[in-house]
């Protein structure tokens, strides 16, 4: 009966867990949301293609970074700020480059075939490609993955006290993760209740967080899904501007 007691004593406790870093992502978010709109950016970025975006992730990421080094003192434990296996690391960044890589040209030739290349609500001129690019390979690896990654994985880990496998070796707090990850991608509210959402963009965000889970667990740093993270939006982002301009 204690056995069971305290069994589901431990159930609970990760499920709170679960829902505070969904509360906590989702306020960070929307405070990034709240910071970014208090200036103007007429003068740097007239057509509001990349400084929002700037001071946004960098909100995000300041304040994780935050809470993250609290965190690391007050439980004791690492979150992969440091460089961890260099070796495992960089061949996971390696491989998944020349993947995505690949990936990424056949599905522009496919979308230039099918008339289905994106739309961009800005002028593809120097300002706005540099300004856009810069952001996703400077911000969005570093900003995402210390949110979406780094703390929820190492303080699930910390409360189940192990690694929780699963199959393929990818680990329970890596699908919980990953899960949260694509969830902030969605637009929805409470009162009244609403959910939209571009599903393909919910699956794609889940996948990415399978597998730089699977990089931050193995390579016990947060740098290579950083890295990874950054690279495949640059990937995607800058073939897309490519076509466009051919």
């Amino acid at each position: 009966m204690e056995e069971k007691r305290a069994s589901r004593k431990k159930v609970l406790g990760y499920v709170a867990a679960v829902l505070l870093l969904f509360i906590f992502q989702e306020a960070l978010v929307r405070a990034g949301t709240v910071i970014a709109d208090l200036f103007s950016y007429e003068k740097c970025d007239p057509y509001d293609a990349y400084a929002w975006n700037y001071v946004h992730h960098i909100t995000i990421l300041v304040f994780a970074l935050i809470i993250i080094l609290i965190l690391s003192k007050l439980l004791k434990t690492d979150f992969g700020l440091g460089l961890g296996d260099r070796k495992i690391g960089t061949k996971f960044v390696f491989m998944y480059t020349t993947i995505f890589t690949g990936i990424t040209l056949v599905v522009h030739i496919i979308m230039q075939v099918t008339d289905t290349l994106p739309v961009y609500a800005f002028p593809l001129n120097s300002s706005n490609i540099i300004g856009t690019l810069s952001f996703q390979l400077f911000l969005t690896g570093p900003a995402e993955e210390t949110l979406f990654r780094a703390l929820p994985i190492t303080i699930l880990v910390y409360i189940s006290g192990r690694n929780i496998k699963t199959k393929w070796g990818i680990t329970l707090e890596t699908i919980i993760a990953s899960f949260l990850f694509a969830i902030a991608h969605a637009k929805w509210s409470l009162f009244p209740f609403a959910f939209e959402a571009d599903y393909f963009q919910l699956i794609y965000a889940f996948a990415q967080g399978i597998i730089s889970g699977k990089v931050y667990q193995d390579s016990k740093s947060i740098m290579y899904p950083m890295f990874m993270h950054s690279i495949s939006n640059v990937l995607m982002t800058g073939t897309g501007y490519l076509f466009l301009l051919l």
